[in-house]
């Protein structure tokens, strides 16, 4: 979700073989991912999707991201099914149904994996990474103080640049 909504965010127009390699490489089936099955308009309709999971996981506090996810399960129907194709095991899905489009089940899977994370945690452990020119999405969920960064190397980098700037500044 996380990348898939990064990538969206990098490249608004990002093709569908770009989006459909993402998610290959994230386990989804390539039959599920030919031109056929996966079509120009599904790729439109999973691009709108991220964007708008972009901004909830862009959302830092616990309220309004509750009141965001709670709007998608339900715009989505959401009623939680367990269901088994393509080879994969038994897994949970809350979108209305096998017909439901790429970006139903995007919206659903994610809003779902976000209400979880949310409860588990009491807080919001997701964000934009604070590092100057960085921007990217992250999910935290160790434990500590909440993330401020998408990466140690952007955390690295804002710290040795503080740290040059207090220098600069004879402190």
């Amino acid at each position: 979700m996380v990348d898939l909504a990064d990538e969206v965010r990098r490249r608004p127009d990002a093709p569908r073989e770009a989006l459909a390699a993402l998610l290959a490489r994230h386990g989804e089936h390539p039959a599920d991912l030919t031109e056929a099955a996966f079509s120009a308009a599904d790729a439109a309709e999973l691009r709108a999707a991220a964007a708008r999971m972009g901004a909830l996981l862009a959302e830092p506090d616990a309220d309004r991201a509750a009141a965001a996810l709670n709007a998608l399960f339900e715009e989505c129907g959401a009623r939680p099914r367990l269901t088994r194709h393509q080879g994969h095991a038994w897994h949970l899905h809350v979108d209305r149904g096998e017909d439901a489009g790429w970006g139903e089940w995007f919206l659903a899977s994610g809003a779902l994996a976000l209400a979880g994370i949310l409860t588990e945690y009491g807080r919001v452990t997701w964000g934009t990474c604070a590092a100057t020119g960085c921007g990217a999405y992250f999910l935290g969920t160790g434990p500590g103080s909440a993330r401020r960064y998408c990466s140690t190397a952007c955390a690295s980098r804002e710290r040795v640049a503080a740290h040059r700037r207090r220098l600069r500044a004879g402190r």
